[in-house]
C-alpha cells in the first residue's frame, strides 16, 4: 500500500513510518524542511518536500496514496494560530476531496468533542466535523489525551521554585496522560489493519494521575521530594507563560485549554470512552523529564 504521512520527522511520524516501512509498504512523508529529505531516505520512505500550507504542492502528494496520516503542524511563528489551524483543515479536505485516498488516520485530541472552548484543540475539532462531511474515505479519528512531553515544561519551575502547577488541579479529577510512542504504535496498527470503515473515533492514554501524583513523581526524578501541585488562577498561568517566552496567542489558548481541564469539559468524552491503557507510564517518562531538568 501507498502511505502518505504528514508531520515531518516528528515524535510520532518517524516511528510511524519505521513501523510502515518496515512492514514492506510504499511511504512517502512531506516535510517542509529540505535538510530532512536524507534523514527520511534513510528510514527507507520517499522525501517529500513542501508545506501542507501549499495547495498545489498538497493536492499533489495526496494523489500518490492510497492512505494518509495527518496532523495538523504546530507553528509558534503564527500571531493567528487558530486561523492557520482552520486554513490547513480546509485545505486537507479539499486534498482527500480530489484524490482516491480511501483511508485516514487523524491525530486529534481529547477535547476535540467541545469543538469550541479548549484553546489549540479547537481547530482539530473542526478538521473533525469537516472530515465527517466527505463520502467514500473511511476515517480513524485518534484522541490522544494530554501529552507527556507538555509536562517539560514544569522542569524551570520544579527547579527555580520548587513547585509543578498550572490552572488546573483543583478537583479530585485525574489527568489522562499519553507518550508519542503508545500513539505512534495505534496510528500503525490502525494504518497497517486498514479494516475501519465509515467515520470512527478511537481515545489514547498511557496513564491516569492526579496533578499531586505528577508533581511528586516528577519532583523525586529530579532530587526534589514532595515536590506540590499549585493550582494556579487563570491570570498566573499566563503571566507564566509570557515570561517564559511563549507567544501570547499560545499563552491564551493553553490558559483556555487548562480552563476546560478544571472545570471537567475536556476529559468528559473520555470517561465515557475509556481505551485501555498503554505501555508508558508515568514513572516511565519520569526518566525522560530528568534528563530534560538538566538542560532547564
Amino acid at each position: 500500500m501507498k502511505y502518505l504521512i504528514t508531520g515531518s520527522l516528528g515524535h510520532i511520524s518517524s516511528p510511524l513510518t519505521q513501523k510502515l516501512v518496515q512492514a514492506g509498504h510504499n511511504v512517502t512523508v512531506i516535510s517542509s524542511n529540505a535538510d530532512k529529505k536524507s534523514a527520511i531516505e534513510a528510514l527507507g520512505a520517499t522525501a517529500a518536500i513542501g508545506s501542507v500550507a501549499d495547495e498545489a504542492f498538497l493536492t499533489e502528494a495526496f494523489q500518490q496514496a492510497e492512505a494518509v496520516y495527518l496532523m495538523i503542524p504546530n507553528d509558534f511563528s503564527r500571531p493567528d494560530y487558530p486561523t492557520f489551524q482552520r486554513e490547513i483543515a480546509d485545505l486537507y479536505v479539499k486534498a482527500l476531496a480530489s484524490s482516491s485516498i480511501r483511508y485516514v488516520v487523524l491525530l486529534s485530541s481529547i477535547g476535540a468533542h467541545l469543538r469550541k472552548g479548549a484553546g489549540p484543540i479547537d481547530g482539530l475539532g473542526y478538521l473533525e466535523e469537516k472530515l465527517e462531511q466527505l463520502t467514500n474515505i473511511n476515517f480513524q479519528i485518534l484522541r490522544p489525551s494530554y501529552f507527556y512531553y507538555n509536562l517539560f515544561s514544569l522542569a524551570g519551575l520544579i527547579k527555580s521554585a520548587g513547585i509543578a502547577g498550572n490552572n488546573f488541579g483543583n478537583t479530585d479529577e485525574k489527568l489522562v496522560l499519553t507518550h508519542t510512542s503508545d500513539i505512534a504504535d495505534v496510528a500503525a496498527e490502525e494504518l497497517l489493519k486498514h479494516d475501519f470503515e465509515g467515520y470512527n473515533i478511537r481515545y489514547i492514554a498511557s496513564d491516569e494521575r492526579h496533578p499531586n501524583e505528577i508533581a511528586a513523581v516528577l519532583g523525586q526524578s529530579v532530587g526534589k521530594e514532595q515536590t506540590p501541585w499549585i493550582p494556579f488562577t487563570d491570570e498566573q498561568s499566563r503571566e507564566g507563560m509570557l515570561e517564559a517566552g511563549v507567544p501570547p496567542v499560545f499563552a491564551e489558548l493553553y490558559v483556555e485549554m487548562g480552563q476546560a481541564i478544571r472545570e471537567g469539559k475536556l476529559q468528559e468524552d473520555y470517561w465515557k470512552n475509556r481505551p485501555a491503557l498503554g505501555k508508558v507510564k508515568l514513572e516511565d517518562f519520569a526518566k525522560e523529564f530528568a534528563a530534560a531538568y538538566q538542560q532547564a
